[in-house]
């Protein structure tokens, strides 16, 4: 297995090296997600969570409500997190658990990249995540990585982007409207190459890129990538660009899951993105938010998002589901990959 730069921890190939996982992902890979998750509120889900038997769980952000400048504070609430019993459980039956943060566990709701906190806050998330002390994570500034996992002779690669630690400013008025910034950036020069060289040099057959806000939706008032239309615009330019195997976008923060689709010029088959947010407090008054880009429904009930990757010859079939308490399953989407 090939380690690539800077992003691809020892973390990251335990799955890749264990005999009797990588058996396991012969048949199928599967990797669950979700966000929005309170430490103090009931957390129904997790049982759930382990009965599909992810290999990987990946966080997309406000991992715990944290929203203290006080490393304390933030101890403490990830410490309940830790001891919670069913994401115990999801832990010891083997689930690798990796993931990013957003704005309420990165310290200060909506914050950017003038949070005087955020090297202190970046520690204290690795340490959540269990990132080695030596990781590559803890030396550099922002909190993105890239890991990669077997299914039979293929392989999926997940790129977990930091949309906190190197965003610009926006303007939110009085009705709480964010005004779009049309030259702010999202990532950091730094992050942008580092994101190139993973696409360009990534041999996966699905990658998957995670945000803890949303990359496709315009529509909503709320944070999301279009409110840097430059950004957002850079981005999508670099996927027709590297044109990455079965790119799929993986994102959290708005207390609703939806899947939209977006066609790319440059690219062959439209861009899906997989939004899975409200593990404990979705937003049940949310019934008709405008997503022209939306496939399926709008889920506002608490739910997880989970990836099945199955080799099909030479490709890789996957499908995507939204699904909640009791083994409900929300919407299901099978996904034709690009090649």
């Amino acid at each position: 297995m090939k380690t690539t730069s800077r992003g691809l921890l020892a973390a990251g190939l335990i799955l890749l090296s264990s005999p009797a996982a990588q058996a396991q992902s012969t048949a199928e890979l599967r990797i669950a997600f979700g966000s929005c998750n309170r430490h103090d509120l009931p957390q129904p889900l997790w049982d759930d969570i382990a009965h599909d038997q992810p290999q990987v769980w990946v966080w997309l952000g406000d991992n715990i409500y944290g929203d203290s400048d006080d490393p304390n504070v933030l101890r403490a609430k990830y410490q309940a997190q830790l001891d919670q019993p069913g994401y115990r459980r999801l832990r010891e039956q083997g689930t690798q658990v990796i993931g990013t943060w957003d704005d309420h566990d990165y310290g200060r709701n909506d914050g950017d990249k003038s949070y005087p906190f955020k090297a202190q806050n970046q520690q204290l998330a690795l340490d959540f995540l269990q990132e080695p002390a030596a990781s590559p994570r803890r030396q550099q500034e922002g909190i993105y990585a890239a890991y990669e996992y077997a299914v039979g002779k293929q392989k999926v690669k997940v790129i977990l982007l930091d949309d906190r630690y190197f965003q610009d400013s926006l303007f939110r008025d009085s009705a709480l409207v964010y005004h779009p910034n049309p030259t702010g950036d999202v990532l950091g020069e730094a992050q942008w190459q580092w994101l190139r060289q993973q696409l360009q040099s990534s041999d996966a057959d699905a990658n998957i890129i995670a945000s803890g806000i949303q990359f496709l939706p315009q529509e909503h008032r709320f944070e999301k990538w279009a409110n840097f239309p430059a950004a957002r615009q850079r981005l999508l330019a670099l996927l027709a660009e590297t044109r990455p195997k079965g790119l799929l976008l993986i994102s959290g923060d708005r207390h609703i899951g939806e899947i939209s689709r977006v066609p790319v010029p440059g690219l062959r088959r439209p861009v899906y993105e997989i939004t899975s947010s409200g593990l404990t407090h979705p937003a049940t008054h949310n019934t008709a938010e405008a997503n022209q880009y939306r496939v399926g429904p709008l889920v506002n009930e608490k739910h997880y998002a989970l990836f099945q990757f199955r080799p099909r010859g030479r490709r890789l079939a996957v499908t995507a589901s939204l699904r909640g308490d009791d083994g409900k399953v929300f919407y299901t989407e099978e996904i034709k990959l690009n090649q």
